[in-house]
């Protein structure tokens, strides 16, 4: 018996791996000639534990996963990538439900909707449609709002205000609106940046629409306008700020667009929809639109825009933007009627795009514009800043630019490092600690703490390089990085590194 059983798991292992070597065929074979699997397909399966990724910064929104059981530290050269693809422009970032992985880029005229397999980017289905958006101010023309993935549907928002329900199986066209279209979408300089958000059945988005449709609810199954809200009723004769005594006077040919993402939030049991628009923050009730309060938050800058979403504390929310605007911490009222300033700062912090991340008490994120910003430490009860870094301290030298490759090398030793800073980054938590990626590519495993900024490991990707602006992603053990031109997909499982 026991030399029975064991000849039969010799011939189910043997038919394992040739299961596994048909899967790596049909892996390479399946992609298109963008694609490059380096791992074996049977080592990166979808039944990895963990949890999914089907929206912007994660299942909470946060950019915290609830993942466990990653490696304390990184091998030597960083993580092993398992696949790497070609992709269009844009930043939106990919999202992952299962194993499938949905990305909307934009290649040549067309913007494209595409579903891959996630452990090997294999080509499930794609959604491809014209486009003749165009970008100013240098950045490229592609979209950046993130797919929003259920069990069933993919929803997806174009550069150019183009919203499309999908079947996430087959990617065929449930229904379509065009935003520019069908409301009133004043002309802006960086087109539509703001991912929408499910709430029960009906899918809230930012649209920008004058004189009173900046906040659009639409019936998630068909389509159909549930309620419109925020504009001119919301922000004509409200203080601006600019002077004593003086009020906004609202110009119907002005911008309503937002590129801060809704967040839904119970707060004192009262449910609110925070949309941080152009002119300010918005709470609004999910029901009918109705607003609950509102807080004037805009730059004198006539080309500034919020980006970062709100992020809620307890009954409190945070609010940050570049363009000299800085951060405000507000207290919402037992109510939820009004909102109170516990601080406000115009230096502290200076979010650009990426979502500050709060750690029992603190909040972590990057403050400035250029590639010189830094990642901060916030103590949330002052807003003091405990400690910044632009990701190398430049007063310790130890680096210098090698003139002919432009890269910078270790002084000591002359091997080629990667980029030292950096500059606009973004991050994503997993338990005590940030995975941290700089603008540039530099990817960094750093230790949570409100003392100091306490770095565990550090690599590059050399597909991975300069505009690097979408988060990563994170869902079973893989995380994805993507930059203009290039995703990979990295085994954060330990399994298969060298060490």
């Amino acid at each position: 018996m026991t030399q029975s059983r064991h000849l039969l798991n010799r011939w189910r292992g043997f038919r394992w791996q040739q299961f596994a070597c048909v899967l790596l065929i049909m892996g390479h074979c399946g992609c298109s000639n963008d694609t490059k699997v380096h791992l074996p397909v049977a080592a990166s399966q979808h039944d990895l534990d963990g949890e999914d990724w089907p929206m912007f910064l994660g299942p909470q929104g946060t950019g915290v996963s609830s993942e466990t059981g990653l490696p304390e530290k990184w091998p030597t050269g960083g993580p092993p990538i398992i696949w790497e693809k070609k992709v269009g422009t844009g930043y939106s970032a990919p999202s992952v439900l299962g194993n499938r992985l949905v990305l909307h880029h934009r290649v040549d005229g067309d913007e494209i909707v595409e579903c891959m397999q996630a452990n090997d980017a294999q080509r499930m289905w794609e959604l491809r449609y014209p486009t003749d958006f165009s970008a100013s101010m240098g950045f490229n023309d592609g979209p950046i709002c993130t797919p929003l993935l259920t069990d069933d549907r993919c929803y997806t928002f174009g550069a150019k205000g183009r919203l499309h329900c999908l079947d996430l199986k087959t990617g065929s066209k449930l229904w379509m609106r065009d935003t520019k279209q069908d409301f009133n979408v004043v002309d802006e300089a960086f087109g539509v940046g703001c991912t929408p958000i499910l709430e029960d059945d009906q899918l809230i988005v930012l649209v920008g629409g004058q004189p009173n449709s900046g906040v659009v609810a639409f019936n998630a199954n068909t389509g159909e306008v549930v309620w419109e809200s925020v504009g001119k009723q919301t922000w004509d004769g409200v203080p601006n700020g600019l002077a004593a005594g003086t009020k906004h006077k609202w110009k119907d040919n002005e911008w309503i667009v937002s590129y801060s993402s809704p967040t839904a939030a119970t707060i004192n049991g009262k449910r609110h929809i925070l949309c941080l628009t152009r002119h300010g923050l918005v709470s609004l009730d999910p029901t009918d639109g109705r607003e609950n309060f509102k807080y004037w938050f805009r730059s004198r800058d006539h080309l500034s825009c919020n980006v970062a979403r709100p992020l809620v504390i307890g009954d409190r929310i945070f609010l940050s933007a570049a363009y000299q605007l800085g951060s405000v911490l507000l207290q919402v009222n037992e109510d939820g009627t009004s909102v109170e300033e516990v601080w406000r700062s115009r230096e502290n912090m200076l979010t650009h795009w990426a979502t500050a991340i709060h750690v029992d008490g603190y909040i972590y994120g990057f403050s400035g514009r250029y590639e010189n910003s830094t990642l901060r430490c916030l103590d949330v009860e002052t807003g003091e800043v405990l400690w910044e870094t632009e990701g190398h301290d430049r007063d310790t030298g130890g680096i210098e630019l090698d003139p002919d490759t432009k890269q910078y090398k270790d002084t000591t030793t002359g091997v080629t490092i990667p980029w030292p800073f950096f500059g606009r980054g973004s991050k994503i938590q997993i338990e005590d600690k940030f995975i941290v990626l700089g603008e540039r590519g530099t990817l960094a495993l750093v230790k949570i703490n409100s003392e100091k900024y306490e770095e565990i490991s550090r690599t590059q990707y050399e597909q991975i390089q300069s505009q690097t602006y979408t988060a990563p992603v994170l869902s079973r053990k893989r995380l994805y990085l993507r930059c203009e031109g290039a995703m990979i997909c990295l085994d954060m499982s330990g399994q298969t590194w060298n060490n």
